[in-house]
């Protein structure tokens, strides 16, 4: 399937239309958009502890550029989260309406990944500094 397609898949219009299957239980939808909403927090989170430390943390000495360097990874990291969390709201609603198998999510390991790398790229931050 080209991407294209793909992305045409998750328009909210084709969701809607969704005619395969059957219209699931109310409590599964619900859960699902729960599920949804829960990653958007978690995204406006990140973006906004991103503008935070970009905007209000005080200078690294002798590393200029160190706020920029742990609040943009944030703040791209939550527009990724939040794209990919309506991405996978659409595809647990085609899922659960085909009465087929959750399809896995990728936004846990999207998450551990990089906040496991902005933590190293801190305590670089933080060392350098801390040497000049």
């Amino acid at each position: 399937m080209s991407w294209l397609r793909r992305l045409a898949v998750l328009l909210p219009r084709t969701v809607e239309r969704d005619g395969g299957g059957t219209e699931p239980d109310p409590r599964f939808t619900f859960a699902n958009e729960r599920t949804f909403l829960a990653w958007s927090r978690t995204a406006l989170a990140l973006v906004v502890a991103g503008l935070a430390i970009v905007q209000l943390l005080p200078p690294f000495p002798g590393v200029p550029s160190g706020r920029h360097l742990l609040g943009i990874p944030l703040i791209v990291l939550g527009a990724v989260l939040a794209v990919t969390a309506y991405a996978e709201w659409a595809r647990n609603q085609h899922a659960l309406r085909r009465g087929e198998p959750m399809p896995r999510s990728v936004l846990p390991w999207i998450l551990a990944a990089t906040i496991t790398g902005i933590a190293v790229i801190a305590a670089i931050v933080l060392i350098l500094s801390a040497l000049r």
